[in-house]
């Protein structure tokens, strides 16, 4: 009897667990399809533009920060962070700051994948000799991967709060118009503020896995492919690919097939991120050099990118199509 009444007791909490666990999806599901994430989407901003930010100032620091130029994205990447974090609280500071700083670290990022381009080509041979040299030299879509922080910060500074009412009330259409006076005039505005760019975040999230394919496979070539992990990006960077190509021209693909790559991804980057802090800890020294191991050991953050990949996936997904 006892165990009955546990039980008893213990079934309706849960029941209660598993009702309010619906209610938030369901709540989440309507401020992506209305365009109501942006202090969301601001802190996620964050969160990515600081693992980034870290990951390209260790890498530069190899490098010596031998070009002036290799200060710019350290730079930016913490100023995009301090925008985020401030665009999370402040409605003025998502559509001002943030917007200004990502648009100026995305060219920062295209810039960046020139000097990248040139660095092979100044290596022995040249492009004469492209394998080898994209292997050895420098990681050529990492700039463009390190924009991937910025673009969510881009795209968050159209959004609306998550506060804002839903879309077809009085109130919300004056808002929507209130918010941005050029909505007549650009309508894509106007359809990123309404969570209607499904197609399009198809198509951005399709570069972002084909880059961070490419870098997986080198990367992990480098290493010989020592450990069968070391395959499943590279395995799996083409079927989302052709999820997010699928998604783009079909809303059923975008919608099943796409958020259940986009699942895979981030999960496989998860694991990747925990391969490769084991490899860290493995090297000579252990964590009593871990400053060193982690500047010339496997790059801990790398594995993030992809799930970032993932997440632009799941993210389109649960959007709606361009009217």
């Amino acid at each position: 009897m006892q165990v009955l009444e546990v039980s008893g007791k213990t079934a309706p909490r849960y029941d209660a667990l598993v009702l309010r666990v619906k209610e938030a999806a369901a709540a989440v599901d309507r401020h992506v399809k209305d365009g109501r994430f942006q202090r969301s989407l601001a802190a996620v901003t964050a969160a990515s533009s600081l693992v980034s930010g870290l990951e390209v100032t260790y890498e530069h620091y190899k490098g010596s920060f031998s070009n002036p130029v290799m200060y710019t994205p350290v730079i930016l990447s913490g100023a995009l962070t301090g925008a985020a974090v401030a665009g999370f609280f402040s409605r003025k500071a998502a559509r001002r700051a943030m917007r200004w700083i990502s648009a100026i670290t995305l060219a920062d990022g295209i810039i960046g994948f020139g000097f990248h381009v040139r660095g092979i080509q100044r290596k022995p041979g040249g492009w004469r000799i492209p394998l080898t040299n994209v292997i050895m030299g420098p990681p050529i879509f990492a700039p463009l991967l390190f924009g991937t922080a910025a673009y969510l910060g881009f795209m968050a500074s159209y959004l609306r709060r998550e506060e804002d009412e839903e879309v077809g009330t009085q109130n919300s259409k004056r808002q929507i118009t209130d918010g941005d006076q050029q909505s007549k005039r650009s309508g894509w505005r106007q359809q990123l503020r309404e969570g209607r760019f499904q197609r399009h975040l198809c198509l951005v999230t399709a570069a972002w896995t084909f880059f961070s394919g490419i870098e997986a496979w080198y990367s992990h070539y480098k290493s010989r492919f020592r450990i069968w992990a070391q395959w499943t990006p590279v395995i799996l960077a083409p079927i989302q690919l052709a999820a997010c190509i699928g998604g783009f021209y079909s809303e059923r693909v975008a919608n099943r097939v796409l958020p259940v790559t986009s699942t895979l991804a981030m999960v496989n980057g998860g694991v990747g991120f925990f391969y490769h802090a084991r490899g860290i800890v493995r090297r000579p020294g252990h964590t009593r050099h871990w400053l060193y191991n982690i500047l010339y050991g496997p790059p801990i953050f790398a594995p993030l990118l992809f799930s970032a990949c993932g997440f632009l996936g799941a993210l389109a997904g649960m959007l709606r199509r361009e009217s």
